[in-house]
């Protein structure tokens, strides 16, 4: 087997297409490029990695996730550490990573990327050994990201609903980071982690990140109240989130969140309770991903 392609039916845009049209949509691409492959669906959290080992283990060279920031990390967790490439057909309610990479919407045209596009090397971000493509953190995002997996319904007006009622309870955190010889102490509403620009849908977290430069911005966003947040929220997507009064950000190859109190983070979406200290760090163009052929 040379492409293997794991589709999770789940995932948000993908429900424009009913799930046998959509393993068609695969095979026939698979065709198309005369390449021997494997089509799967995901059955839920867990199930995307489990079937891209099993690809690769079978011998393939390309793995693609068909869906949103969590399936392709499953994916990449897998494919990045045995150097086998990641493919993309974006299939999530957000795309950030996908947006990131400038990859196409359209899904015969994303198929044919994912299986014929060039190879671009970019960093992975892992955080007490657990990586990430496009964001990590923690605090509200780590919080949201929670509710949001729990959700029945998805799409951006159930987030926004669904953001605004989690921010009237959510009480702000104090952390301290370390970074190289700096250390500094903070009461945030967030601490994200950023490999890529953008957490989807626009929001850009943080504007300077990119995903090839050997580090990971982390971006500071101090506590406010409800009214100062939903100001300032605008910020994200004009990309001068980094403008802000208070919010701080340092660009770092490695560095480590404490707290007094075991913390909840998530990667890509993905969430997970470590302990009371966090060691993050970026692995250099640790991971091949198929991309347009103009892409640098």
């Amino acid at each position: 087997m040379s492409i293997g392609i794991v589709i999770n039916p789940a995932a948000g845009a993908s429900s424009d297409f009913s799930v046998s049209s959509r393993r068609q949509l695969a095979y026939d691409a698979l065709r198309a490029s005369s390449v021997d492959g494997e089509v799967r669906l995901t059955e839920g959290r867990g199930s995307a990695r489990a079937i891209a080992m099993e690809m690769v283990t079978a011998g393939a060279s390309t793995v693609i996730a068909w869906g949103g920031d969590g399936t392709i990390n499953e994916v990449a967790s897998v494919v990045a550490p045995v150097d086998v490439t990641l493919g993309v057909v974006p299939g999530g309610s957000g795309n950030g990573f996908v947006r990131g990479l400038g990859l196409n919407y359209r899904v015969s045209e994303a198929l044919d990327i994912a299986i014929n596009g060039t190879e671009r090397r970019i960093d992975t971000g892992h955080v007490d050994g657990k990586l990430f493509v496009n964001v990590a953190g923690v605090g509200f995002d780590a919080h949201l990201a929670d509710v949001f997996n729990r959700l029945g319904v998805r799409g951006p007006s159930v987030y926004i609903r669904t953001g605004l009622r989690e921010l009237l309870s959510y009480r702000a955190v104090t952390y301290t980071i370390r970074v190289a010889e700096d250390e500094f102490t903070t009461h945030a509403l967030l601490v994200a982690i950023a490999n890529g620009r953008e957490y989807g849908t626009g929001a850009l977290i943080a504007p300077r990140a990119r995903v090839d430069d050997g580090a990971l911005d982390c971006v500071c966003i101090p506590h406010r109240s409800l009214p100062s947040v939903l100001w300032h929220a605008r910020r994200l997507f004009t990309g001068t989130l980094d403008r802000v009064s208070g919010v701080r950000s340092v660009s770092s190859p490695t560095l480590t969140i404490t707290a007094d109190h075991p913390l909840t983070f998530h990667v890509d979406g993905e969430v997970y309770t470590g302990s009371d200290r966090l060691q993050i760090a970026t692995r250099p163009r640790s991971l091949k991903v198929r991309v347009p052929l103009q892409t640098s």
